[in-house]
């Protein structure tokens, strides 16, 4: 496993990628947030607080994660490598898990940077003190596990075809469906005001959950739930393409 997750990372840093990833993230949430005049910009709210940037990253990663993990099994299909990576003595399983740390690794450092923005909110205060750290450390780890999500997604999307782009439409199709779907239904009222499963089934309502400071069991399990959902797609994936 490890040696196909080394693969994959360095091969992101080997290219343009991997630091592409980090500056397209940090341009687009930078500018938004500090700089257009658009709903997330940090002057234009209330309070000096960092729930708007927490409420831009998923949409950001609904497009940046898929895009890092679509050549992940599809180039290996287009140039007839994964035949050849399926008789290497890895299991399927350490194979998924290489493939999953390397784009998840890449995902995570290039949040790291975004920490400047706690200065930054701390500057902006006029009492620094009243920030909510708990608040905003559990919105990291809800970020964090969406992250998870959103790359187990991408990677099983990655097998769907042996073409790059229509992998990465899988994926962004996937995620929004995984991310927003169910809850904007819950939202509109379509089936009526109470159908809280709907909502429930939604990742933006257990993210908004962890974003309030809450960080409960039961979100804890639907991420892990799905990641291992996908995950075991993937598995079953692949398991029919070495068949």
């Amino acid at each position: 496993m490890w040696a196909i997750f080394k693969k994959e990372f360095f091969g992101f840093f080997s290219s343009v990628v991997g630091v592409l990833v980090i500056v397209i993230f940090l341009v687009i949430t930078g500018l938004m947030l500090w700089v257009f005049d658009t709903p997330y910009n940090i002057y234009n709210a209330a309070y000096a607080d960092l729930t708007l940037f927490f409420e831009l990253a998923p949409w950001v990663f609904l497009f940046l994660i898929p895009g890092i993990c679509m050549k992940s099994f599809s180039e290996e299909q287009r140039q007839g490598t994964l035949e050849l990576l399926l008789t290497k003595p890895i299991s399927l399983k350490g194979l998924i898990l290489g493939k999953f740390f390397g784009a998840f690794v890449l995902s995570f450092i290039a949040i790291l940077p975004s920490l400047v923005y706690v200065i930054s909110i701390q500057n902006l205060a006029s009492n620094p003190e009243n920030i909510d750290y708990g608040a905003m450390a559990a919105s990291y780890f809800g970020l964090l596990f969406l992250i998870v999500v959103y790359t187990a997604i991408g990677i099983f999307s990655s097998t769907l075809s042996s073409n790059q782009l229509t992998a990465f439409m899988f994926g962004v199709v996937l995620c929004l469906v995984v991310f927003y779907a169910f809850y904007g239904l819950s939202a509109s009222g379509i089936f009526g005001n109470d159908i809280f499963a709907l909502e429930f089934l939604s990742l933006n309502y257990h993210y908004k959950a962890m974003m309030r400071g809450v960080i409960d069991s039961r979100d804890l399990i639907y991420f892990i739930s799905i990641w291992v959902l996908f995950m075991s797609f993937t598995f079953w994936r692949l398991k029919s393409l070495k068949s």
